[in-house]
């Protein structure tokens, strides 16, 4: 299949602000070009060519480790607004062949013969110049029947959620072989044409277990290293001195960077889904760790201009940088942007070498003050279970009605003003439970509390979703119950990319039901798809605040 006039120079609906509601075909909203869309989607494919290759495959345990590596490395790195750089990718796919080369060759040994029955994404070869037109041929479209395409991106996405997780996990030595083994699996059934939508259904709640094994596993590496979140007060001010700006994930990148700006007259400030590593114990004895700047990522154009020093972006939720600020923004792991400077790994497990941030802040004016006060956080599991007895009280007493999840991300529409609504409007005698930038839409609202618990209790990160399945577990056993769904929680979550996929296919293989997206369904979910999830796990949308209160609270 070639590329014909008339048709679009890319497709990519892994997002929920995919174009018209569709797909992006041109470039896309997030600013990913054309060409590098087209070279995610030849990586993705020769993933899967390496996955299948290594089905029933007897590898060295140094060469299954290089090989999860890679895969959960590359699919992390075509997570939306993680990495927009050519050349990155040509480069990934370079590699991504060499390293199907090497797994084909074990392959011919142990299974001799065997050639004549592999896919084309197991043994398509071709140089860089003709990386772009057989990218074009193996994207999200190849797949022509909607509601198999459907199933299979949905796992796919799901798989890139969980590689993001693992991929945390990996940097604190925490690994799950069984974790890795499952997503070659995945990857492979994804080429194979003779799996109808039931086996993909199935496929896609198993991979619901691995993603709450994936969070688990982040879990006990984040709270092995760092310690349980404690409840804190986070100031969201500014400084007198010189800062650094750490936005994204990755916690092993914020220790190494408060370790090597200890001492030297800088503050180190945490943007959108870094604030709550301040919840953690292993952080407060940095006494220049200072606070958090700004809100949720999509607003970072304005915040990164305001904040005057170096910013470093250590994962996902990059947005195309204005030239105001470029020469302050810094990526590291598997992101990165044209015209960014890049901090790479350091050698042979050294830590990372952040002195171009640390030599660049010394030069810049203090962070301009965009906001004053406090936000409460870190009622993650271990917190929240603590005082488990007085939320138990607090709902057999009536002092508690219902729990909201309202999780997941946070987004540019103007229709995601839907959240902060809905949350000023609930009841006093409801509590918000979140985790993920989707907090940023109510966490600085003046909403009280219930008997000295928070309405909002903030997990953490989009992973500490995981923290709110723990909950809910513990009080369902609390109260004796057979079925998660009889607690009084509701599930209203915001959704944006691909980790907040996986976050649902986990709550699906749990069992809950009755979720609500929004602000939009996936646009990835065909219409049959979609009834299948509302008839068999009850999921649906979102309308508007007033009709969606009455349908939760049955008022």
């Amino acid at each position: 299949m070639t590329q014909s006039a008339n048709q679009p120079s890319m497709f990519c609906f892994q997002c929920q602000e995919a174009s018209k509601g569709t797909g992006c075909t041109i470039v896309g909203v997030c600013g990913k070009p054309h060409d590098v869309a087209n070279l995610m989607d030849l990586l993705i494919y020769t993933l899967k060519g390496i996955s299948f290759l290594s089905l029933d495959l007897d590898m060295p345990t140094e060469m299954e480790r290089r090989v999860s590596l890679f895969i959960m490395d590359s699919l992390f790195a075509t997570i939306t607004n993680a990495n927009f750089d050519r050349d990155y990718f040509l480069n990934k796919n370079r590699e991504a062949l060499e390293l199907r080369a090497e797994v084909r060759s074990l392959r011919d040994v142990q299974f001799p013969g065997a050639a004549d029955s592999l896919p084309d994404a197991a043994v398509w070869t071709g140089d860089e110049s003709e990386f772009d037109g057989k990218a074009w041929t193996v994207g999200v479209l190849r797949t022509e029947n909607e509601d198999i395409r459907s199933l299979r991106e949905l796992l796919t996405y799901g798989l890139k959620g969980m590689a993001a997780y693992s991929y945390h996990a990996g940097q604190l030595n925490e690994i799950d072989p069984a974790l890795d083994a499952f997503v070659r699996r995945a990857l492979a059934a994804t080429l194979d044409d003779t799996l109808e939508a039931g086996d993909l259904v199935a496929l896609n709640l198993e991979a619901g277990k691995y993603g709450v094994d994936a969070m688990a596993m982040l879990d006990r590496a984040n709270t092995g290293t760092y310690g349980n979140p404690e409840v804190t007060k986070v100031k969201i001010g500014a400084g007198s001195r010189p800062g650094i700006l750490i936005s994204g994930h990755d916690l092993k990148d914020l220790e190494e960077l408060l370790e090597q700006t200890e001492g030297k007259g800088i503050d180190v400030y945490t943007h959108s889904e870094m604030l709550p590593a301040h919840y953690y114990p292993a952080f407060k004895k940095y006494e220049h760790f200072y606070g958090n700047y700004g809100n949720a990522w999509w607003k970072q154009n304005k915040e990164f201009e305001s904040f005057n020093g170096p910013i470093l972006m250590t994962t996902n939720c990059i947005v195309p940088p204005k030239d105001s600020y470029i020469g302050r923004l810094y990526t590291t792991g598997n992101t990165g942007y044209p015209g960014v400077a890049h901090i790479p790994d350091g050698k042979d497990g050294a830590t990372k070498d952040f002195s171009a941030l640390i030599e660049q802040a010394l030069t810049c004016a203090p962070p301009t003050e965009i906001e004053s006060g406090e936000i409460v956080g870190g009622f993650a599991h271990n917190a929240v279970l603590s005082v488990a007895d007085q939320v138990v009280d607090a709902v057999k007493t009536g002092a508690i009605r219902r729990f909201f999840v309202m999780a997941g991300c946070d987004g540019r529409m103007k229709s995601r003003n839907y959240y902060t609504d809905f949350a000023r409007e609930l009841p006093q005698d409801t509590v918000i439970m979140t985790a993920g930038c989707a907090k940023y839409k109510y966490n600085k609202l003046d909403l009280g509390d219930i008997g000295g618990i928070p309405r909002v209790l903030d997990a953490g990160q989009c992973n500490d979703s995981y923290s709110l399945v723990v909950i809910a577990m513990k009080l369902k056993e609390v109260f004796g119950l057979d079925d998660i769904n009889d607690l009084p929680i509701s599930y209203n979550i915001a959704w944006y990319e691909q980790k907040a996929v996986i976050v649902l296919l986990a709550l699906l293989h749990l069992g809950v039901k009755n979720i609500h997206l929004g602000p939009t369904l996936p646009a990835f979910l065909s219409p049959n798809v979609v009834n299948v999830l509302v008839e068999n796990f009850g999921i649906g949308g979102i309308t508007n605040v007033e009709d969606d209160m009455k349908m939760f609270l049955g008022a």
